[in-house]
């Protein structure tokens, strides 16, 4: 029962939705009293996924960045760092387009995987946070009547509105989160967005992610 308590007692219902974060530390914003807006809304799903993706970023050994899974059809995967510079990259693009940004220049592979210019870890999680704070940056300007107006340029054609913008950039950070995920466990790392909850496989002792 004190598992259930401290569980349901963690839980944050302003979107609608129910998630279930571990520890303090990566639970985010405290529940609003505040009646919920489109732009709360927003902003409180990419604060979830930033505590997250950030958390699992830092988790990594540093040593460990340039790794990627080998054990399984894993040819021509992104290392680590890539996995977590691409989420930043495509952040930016997306939010940039939110503000009517410019997107950076640059080859194929930096419009994927960042600038090669961008390589320890600190630079990456530098990388990483400054992604995400454009991105509540963008959210901010997003209200209930523009969220669906569409955008004069727009970061990809079947995303001509900020809302859509923002929903599929969630979609896109949090896929790449999952094969983090995987990345850190086949280095014996539990993420840290897991390591407090109950096994989702009692009889293995698996973590839930």
């Amino acid at each position: 029962m004190k598992v259930l308590a401290a569980i349901m007692g963690g839980l944050l219902c302003t979107t609608g939705l129910l998630v279930a974060p571990t520890t303090r530390a990566q639970q985010g914003p405290p529940m609003s009293t505040k009646p919920a807006t489109i732009t709360s809304t927003l902003d409180l799903q990419l604060t979830i996924e930033e505590h997250e993706i950030e958390g699992a970023a830092d988790a990594m050994p540093e040593d460990k960045y340039s790794f990627a899974p080998t054990n399984g059809e894993f040819k021509g995967v992104r290392t680590f760092a890539q996995e977590v510079k691409h989420i930043a990259t495509v952040n930016d693009r997306f939010f940039d387009a939110i503000l009517g940004q410019a997107a950076n220049s640059g080859s194929q592979f930096e419009a994927e995987n960042g600038p090669d210019s961008i390589q320890t870890k600190a630079q990456i999680m530098q990388y990483l946070k400054d992604s995400f704070a454009l991105g509540h940056k963008a959210i901010a300007t997003i209200n209930a009547e523009n969220a669906f107006v569409a955008m004069e340029k727009p970061a990809t054609p079947f995303l001509r509105t900020p809302a859509a913008t923002v929903i599929f950039a969630c979609t896109h950070a949090m896929d790449h989160y999952g094969q983090m995920v995987e990345y850190l466990r086949d280095n014996g790392i539990v993420p840290p967005a897991s390591r407090q909850r109950p096994p989702a496989n009692p009889a293995g002792q698996s973590g839930q992610k």
